[in-house]
């Protein structure tokens, strides 16, 4: 059987305007629109950080092949990488892209010998926060008014070495 998206990839500057309103749409509905095109935009061209891209390979009725389906972003530091953005589009949810994106950024910070990723989340995001759950991640403490001072955020990690921590 084929798959229905493109491999992985890393974005390139005409992905930035698809990627913004993937963004705006399913990451940040209900809050002002942050990650905007000049955003994006600056964080491809960022050298400690990794935006990654796949589209679909076969078309749907309502998407033509080379949709952009899914996308991530990542910030890289000295010791931990910060997750910023990840987000597939809800026509292809549920089909192991989202996993697939989380897994490519996972294995670039381990291969970079980073110790920890983090990530926030929207406390009333359960559907999220399972998805992370599910991919090793941890919930921390919880941050009032993280977003816009409108909704809480739960602090997420994951250890990237092969010892447990707490």
């Amino acid at each position: 059987m084929e798959t229905r998206f493109t491999a992985i990839e890393l974005a390139a500057m005409r992905d930035a305007g698809d990627i913004a309103r993937m963004s705006r749409d399913e990451i940040e509905h209900g809050l002002q629109w942050r990650w905007r095109p000049e955003a994006i935009r600056a964080m491809i061209r960022d050298s400690e950080s990794s935006v990654i891209v796949s589209r679909l390979q076969t078309p749907l009725p309502e998407a033509a092949a080379g949709t952009l389906m899914g996308f991530a972003a990542m910030r890289f530091g000295f010791e931990t990488a910060h997750l910023n953005l990840l987000a597939v589009d809800p026509r292809c949810r549920r089909q192991g892209l989202g996993r697939e994106l989380l897994d490519w950024l996972v294995l670039t910070a381990h291969t970079a010998g980073l110790d920890r990723i983090d990530l926030e989340v929207r406390a009333r995001n359960q559907g999220a926060q399972r998805f992370y759950r599910a991919a090793g991640f941890a919930p921390g403490k919880t941050i009032p008014g993280y977003y816009q001072g409108q909704e809480t955020a739960v602090r997420m990690h994951k250890w990237l070495d092969s010892v447990a921590r707490r």
